[in-house]
C-alpha cells in the first residue's frame, strides 16, 4: 500500500486512504481504501477515474469505510483484451470486496459506473444495503432503444483498430467532446483535470478498453433483460441527474429495475456531477448513505 492523500495536487483525498493493487478476475485492478465503519464503494465512468470521488470520500471517511477501484481497463487498472461486459466487472468490484475483506456496502456510482453497479446489486443482492445511481441509462431497461437511436449516442458503437488509429495521439480531443456537451457549463471542468484525465486516457490500451466499455452494451442488454426477469431490486435505491442530462429520465429508468427508488434532478448540472455540483451532489448521497445507517 502507498499513502494516497491527492492526485497530481488537483483532487484531494483524505489523507489516510491508500492505495493497493488487487489481482483478480484475470485484472489488476487499483483501489484506494481508508476509513472504518460501513463500507462505501464509488465506482466511476468513461471519461474520468475513480479520482472524481475524492470530495465525497472526505464527506464520508469520519464513519464509512471508503473503497474506490478504477474499473478495469481504466485509470491505473490494468487494461486487458476483454471482459468489459458489465457481469464480468461485477465480479471485478466483487473479488476486490472479497480481498479486502468486506461483505456488504453501500453503491456510489456514475455513468457506466451505474451499469456496473446494477450488475452488483442483482447478481449479488445480498451484498448490497443502498445504491446511489448518478446521470446514466441502463442497457435493456427502460427506454433503451429509444436512447441507442440518439445521434448524440453516436459512441456507443465507435470502436476498432481503425477508431484507435484516429484517436491515438488525440485522446484529449476525444475527450473534450464529452467534457464539453456533456456539461451544463464547460468551463467547469477544469483545464487541470483535463489534462490530468486526457495523460491517464493516453496510456497504451486505455482508449480501446474505452471503446470496449461502450462495445459492450449489446451484450449487457440482454444480460439486463435476465436479471430483470428474475426479480427487480429490493434495497433502497437513489437516482441522480443533471437537469441538462439524464435527470429527468433516470428516476423512470430506475423504477424499471428496482421497487424502492427516490429521484432528484440536480438544477444547474449537467453529466459531470462532481465537477458542476460537487457540494449538491455530496449533500444528497451522503444524506442518503446515513439515513440507512
Amino acid at each position: 500500500m502507498s499513502e494516497h492523500a491527492r492526485v497530481d495536487g488537483i483532487y484531494p483525498f483524505p489523507a489516510g486512504m491508500k492505495t493497493q493493487t488487487v489481482e483478480i478476475n484475470g485484472a489488476s485492478i487499483h483501489v484506494r481504501v481508508g476509513g472504518s465503519g460501513p463500507a462505501v464503494v464509488m465506482l466511476h465512468g468513461f471519461g474520468t477515474t475513480g479520482d472524481m470521488w475524492g470530495h465525497l470520500a472526505s464527506a464520508l471517511i469520519n464513519d464509512h469505510t471508503i473503497v474506490v477501484p478504477d474499473l478495469r481497463g481504466l485509470g491505473l487498472s490494468s487494461k486487458p483484451d476483454g471482459g468489459y461486459d458489465k457481469k464480468n466487472q461485477a465480479a471485478d468490484v466483487i473479488g476486490v470486496l472479497d480481498a479486502l475483506g468486506v461483505q456488504t456496502v453501500e453503491l456510489v456510482t456514475h455513468d457506466i459506473g451505474i451499469m456496473v453497479g446494477f450488475a452488483v446489486a442483482a447478481i449479488y443482492p445480498e451484498r448490497v444495503r443502498r445504491w446511489v445511481a448518478i446521470d446514466a441509462p441502463l442497457p435493456g431497461i427502460g427506454p433503451w432503444d429509444q436512447i441507442t437511436r440518439d445521434p448524440a449516442m453516436w459512441h456507443f458503437g465507435f470502436g476498432g483498430q481503425d477508431m484507435e488509429r484516429l484517436v491515438s495521439g488525440r485522446e484529449r480531443i476525444y475527450l473534450d467532446r464529452f467534457w464539453n456537451e456533456l456539461s451544463r457549463d464547460p468551463k467547469r471542468f477544469d483545464e487541470a483535470k483535463r489534462r490530468h484525465y486526457a495523460a491517464l486516457y493516453a496510456q497504451p490500451g486505455a482508449m480501446r478498453a474505452s471503446f470496449a466499455q461502450f462495445l459492450a452494451f449489446s451484450q449487457d442488454a440482454v444480460d439486463n433483460r435476465a436479471l430483470l426477469a428474475r426479480s427487480k431490486l429490493k434495497m433502497p435505491v437513489l437516482a441522480l441527474g443533471g437537469e441538462a442530462t439524464f435527470g429527468p429520465m433516470i428516476g423512470p429508468v430506475l423504477r424499471c429495475a428496482a421497487e424502492n427508488v427516490e429521484d432528484v434532478t440536480i438544477p444547474d448540472c449537467g453529466h459531470w456531477i462532481t465537477e458542476e455540483q460537487p457540494q449538491a451532489t455530496t449533500d444528497l448521497v451522503v444524506g442518503f448513505l446515513r439515513r440507512g445507517s
